[in-house]
């Protein structure tokens, strides 16, 4: 059921619909709204997750959604279709490439299938759990095992509060160097083999399901910052992406708190 070609036909005919609605508005000076927890929005956010809510229906209409812009629905059902239509809605209201579109589907809550696309390079990277690509290619992560070799990404460094601020810090010091603010963008280089970590704080299933299942079957390790497998939720306080287990492990090691035994 995980395989079944219509799921992935839908999926990949999503990204396809939403790539074809946010074109037209990259680079064009839009009207950004602010929601109500800050973060912006714009028509394109908004008009490329109803197309993707349409298909699903159409086809679907006994799965669930839980999209950004427009909430869940039918969330007890057995498949449920996470959708974020653009990830990276700074990036893209100010014209840089670091963004896309993400949706995942989940099977009795486990995302099985994951999907990353930019609609401008025409990127896309897909996931199953079982193999990971990038425009049907398979990829996979690096395999960096010490620190002070590794690269280090996160999205929004002012979402961590203090105290993840100096745990941040910690591990940050001991990596080859960190860069910012490149959203799902990130977790394609991870799964390709060009980063090794990706730390994330405050954020949701829509920014993180779709990512796991192309990480994970690229060989890389997914947990919280104590080394917790994440289950499903509406939000995550923390998220660690590791390119394999060794680097994680380091990398947890370097994160646990100054406190901690």
């Amino acid at each position: 059921m995980t395989h079944e070609p219509a799921y992935l036909a839908l999926a990949h005919a999503m990204a396809d619909a939403a790539a074809d609605v946010i074109r037209p508005h990259f680079r064009k000076r839009l009207a950004i709204d602010t929601k109500a927890d800050a973060s912006p929005v714009t028509v394109a956010d908004r008009d490329a997750e109803a197309t993707m809510r349409q298909m699903i229906e159409a086809q679907f209409p006994d799965h669930g959604i839980r999209g950004e812009e427009f909430g869940a629905c039918r969330t007890d059902a057995e498949w449920i279709w996470v959708l974020d239509p653009i990830d990276g809605t700074k990036s893209f209201v100010s014209g840089s490439l670091a963004f896309g579109t993400q949706i995942a589907l989940l099977h009795r809550g486990k995302p099985v299938l994951g999907l990353i696309n930019q609609p401008i390079t025409r990127e896309r990277w897909f996931g199953t759990g079982e193999i990971a690509t990038l425009n049907g290619e398979p990829i996979h992560t690096s395999g960096t095992t010490a620190l002070d070799e590794a690269i280090l990404y996160t999205s929004a460094l002012e979402q961590f509060d203090r105290s993840r601020h100096d745990r941040f810090s910690a591990l940050a010091a001991k990596v080859c160097f960190t860069r910012f603010s490149h959203d799902c963008y990130a977790a394609g280089l991870l799964a390709l083999g060009g980063i090794d970590l990706l730390i994330e704080s405050n954020v949701f299933d829509y920014d993180i399901l779709p990512q796991m299942p192309i990480v994970q079957a690229a060989g890389g390790t997914v947990t919280d910052w104590d080394g917790r497998q994440l289950g499903d939720a509406s939000r995550y306080d923390t998220v660690l992406m590791a390119a394999n287990e060794q680097i994680h492990r380091a990398a947890l090691k370097a994160l646990r708190p100054a406190s901690a035994p």
